[in-house]
């Protein structure tokens, strides 16, 4: 995800003449005063270090074992590589695209989360900051998708890879002993699927050979972890509100437009965390529909990412190439999204 937090200043000015059809105005926009001097890449190091040691913590309480216990942390390496490398693919793709137009962006800052009971997957993601405002509608668009493109990119590698290397079927028993005499359940805590993760699960795993792990069992298997998560963190970006990635594409093509999108995606949000509270009074017929997490989301939107994007004065058309890879976008949206990223927990 990018943060974009400097304002633009534009105001009119005279102008040379220009041919007909050109615009009368161009954007001044107010140099930002030198950042201070202070650690440099310090605490991009640093966070990232953490952020290691908490998604390897992480990678082996997926694996039923205690994280705690030094000895096991070799356990959770894998996960922890694959998940650093998902979201590195997509801070980098927005930096290089930041770069390519000559936006000042910091490099990423990882977000280590070491309360694993809270959130299993030991991160928060990843972000980089802004230095510089996106000057042209066609730079906020490249940078804005070209994160969601590249973390696309590396989860559907890493689950293609983990789809077509899978453990044999005895694997789980060294997760759950227990089921050696019980039998795999095929209830408990789940993840949600999607289009994406269900497609390439029949396509890929068809063959009565190999077993494909329920979702409320993917977990314990690091390549669909980290390859679902990927999914996942990139249809969060692609929510078109504000400043997510999502944001800046919807803007970019639809202009003030997007306020409109916004506020259907905030409602929508909102509804789906208001109908989540719905199975804490006995209702659970909308409980494969919604969640009540959205409603942390939807705080999230309202108060902090806000709804509307702000503005860039560039009327120039981002071109039909933009608008087929926008399209490119929904599809990423479409297949990676789940109304219950997470069920009976």
């Amino acid at each position: 995800m990018s943060d974009n937090n400097e304002n633009i200043n534009p105001y009119n000015q005279p102008q040379p003449d220009y041919p007909q059809g050109e615009p009368q105005w161009q954007p001044v926009y107010e140099e930002q005063p030198p950042a201070r001097k202070g650690l440099g890449v310090f605490w991009n190091i640093i966070l990232f270090v953490f952020t290691f040691i908490t998604t390897t913590l992480a990678g082996v309480g997926w694996l039923n074992k205690d994280p705690f216990d030094l000895s096991n942390f070799h356990y959770g390496l894998t996960y922890s590589i694959l998940i650093i490398f998902v979201l590195s693919c997509h801070e980098f793709g927005h930096y290089f695209a930041a770069k390519i137009h000559k936006v000042n962006v910091t490099l990423p800052f990882f977000i280590p989360f070491p309360i694993l009971f809270l959130n299993p997957f030991g991160t928060m993601g990843a972000v980089i900051r802004m230095k510089s405002p996106s000057r042209t509608k066609k730079a906020l668009f490249d940078i804005g998708i070209a994160g969601p493109i590249a973390g696309f990119i590396a989860s559907l590698f890493v689950l293609i890879w983990g789809m077509t290397h899978l453990p044999p079927f005895e694997y789980i028993f060294t997760v759950h002993p227990e089921y050696v005499s019980t039998g795999v359940p095929l209830t408990g805590f789940s993840f949600g699927n999607t289009f994406l993760y269900w497609g390439l699960g029949k396509l890929l795993t068809a063959s009565p050979s190999v077993f494909l792990p329920p979702m409320n069992e993917m977990y314990h298997y690091p390549f669909l972890c980290v390859g679902w998560f990927g999914l996942l963190v990139t249809a969060l970006n692609l929510l078109p509100v504000g400043q997510l990635d999502g944001g800046h594409i919807t803007y970019a093509l639809l202009g003030n437009k997007h306020k409109i999108i916004a506020r259907l995606f905030f409602g929508l949000t909102l509804s789906m965390g208001l109908l989540g509270l719905l199975p804490f009074f006995g209702v659970d017929f909308l409980a494969n529909y919604s969640l009540f997490n959205w409603l942390v989301w939807a705080i999230l939107m309202f108060f902090v990412i806000r709804l509307d994007h702000p503005p860039v004065y560039d009327p120039e058309p981002i071109g039909l190439r933009r608008q087929l890879l926008g399209l490119f976008a929904l599809f990423m949206f479409i297949t990676s999204f789940t109304p219950v990223p997470f069920s009976n927990f």
